[in-house]
């Protein structure tokens, strides 16, 4: 059985032995992650499927495929969290500045009215062959689907979606690369008439931060509202903080000629006190231990000298994680949602 991940949509495939001839395992939820498993080590037809996808929870799944006429046979699924009865997942495609094919997901009401007044989220990451695939959250559904706003996850470059190539074609002095394939999602969002910038938000954490701090100091116009979470921002710095000596193969090293390129997606060092910014949330941990909070900590406060809409929230405890217990979690989690949902809704307040 082999798991491929194709345009970022997992299908399971069974190779029989001798001919080698495959067939697509057919019977599980549309645009899901899978995992697959033996249910023994000795010689049987039996395999377990768990999966997950953005409207229902993971499940697990019993697959006999001495019977590939039968569906896999559902065994058990955590709760759901959210009523996801009104809503769909769909995936499209828009091409980047270079003319790259960037995927991205959307996860949106049945109903949508396509009048660009609707609340939409957009969420990225772009590093360290990190993949976003499909998942469960009910944090999601219940702060922002089950209220009829429109969730959408793009698959930039830098992360794993297409393998290795996907991830290194966006390193150093090519990040800009996963900026231009955020920003065109950004725009294509638009234009399909889902949302407008004046509803359109975005969040991202960690290296996501710092996509978001390029979103807000580079298209501050595409965005109603931001939230950038345990951000690195200040890379003229971040290989002195914490374990941010361990990425200059990711970005570079800003002691060298390096910083030519990095000072251009460096977020702290490209505020202009004259331009218009969107309402900003930053968050951070004083006991991060992976990213600094002094990068966000110095551009709340560069920001707010400057007379800009900036929100500041800084745990004092929680690790890169940003919170330390559920409760926390629930606070913050809360608090992020509410704060994009009172910027970006016109009608709710």
């Amino acid at each position: 059985m082999l798991t491929v991940l194709e345009d970022v949509r997992y299908r399971v495939e069974v190779v029989d032995p001798g001919d080698w001839s495959r067939r697509t395992l057919v019977g599980l939820p549309e645009l899901a992650s899978v995992h697959v498993r033996p249910v023994d080590a000795d010689e049987s037809d039996l395999a377990w499927l768990t999966t997950t996808s953005f409207l229902s929870p993971p499940a697990l799944f019993l697959a006999d495929l001495g019977t590939p006429e039968t569906d896999p046979e559902p065994l058990k699924s955590t709760p759901a969290f959210f009523d996801s009865s009104t809503t769909t997942a769909e995936q499209h495609f828009v091409r980047s500045a270079d003319g790259t094919r960037i995927p991205y997901f959307v996860v949106r009401p049945r109903d949508l009215e396509y009048d660009g007044t609707t609340p939409t989220l957009l969420t990225g990451y772009g590093g360290f062959e990190i993949s976003r695939t499909p998942e469960y959250s009910g944090a999601v559904g219940r702060a922002w689907i089950e209220r009829g706003g429109v969730h959408v996850i793009a698959n930039i470059r830098g992360g794993g979606e297409y393998g290795p190539a996907w991830h290194q074609s966006a390193l150093r002095e090519n990040r800009h690369r996963a900026y231009e394939d955020f920003t065109a999602v950004a725009r294509d969002l638009v234009e399909r008439g889902m949302t407008s910038p004046a509803h359109l938000g975005a969040m991202g954490g960690s290296n996501g931060g710092l996509l978001m701090g390029n979103m807000l100091t580079a298209h501050p116009e595409l965005f109603g509202a931001i939230v950038i979470r345990v951000p690195l921002l200040d890379m003229r710095r971040y290989h002195r903080l914490l374990a941010g000596a361990l990425w200059g193969a990711e970005y570079g090293d800003p002691d060298t000629s390096d910083w030519d390129y990095l000072r251009t997606y460096s977020p702290y060092h490209l505020v202009d006190s004259e331009r218009t910014y969107p309402p900003v949330l930053l968050t951070t941990s004083t006991r991060d231990d992976r990213v600094h909070p002094g990068h966000a900590r110095k551009m709340a406060a560069l920001m707010l000298r400057h007379g800009k809409d900036v929100t500041y929230w800084e745990n004092t405890e929680g690790g890169h994680g940003g919170a330390a217990t559920n409760a926390q979690v629930a606070h913050m989690t809360a608090m992020e949602y509410r704060f994009l949902w009172q910027r970006l809704d016109s009608t709710h307040g």
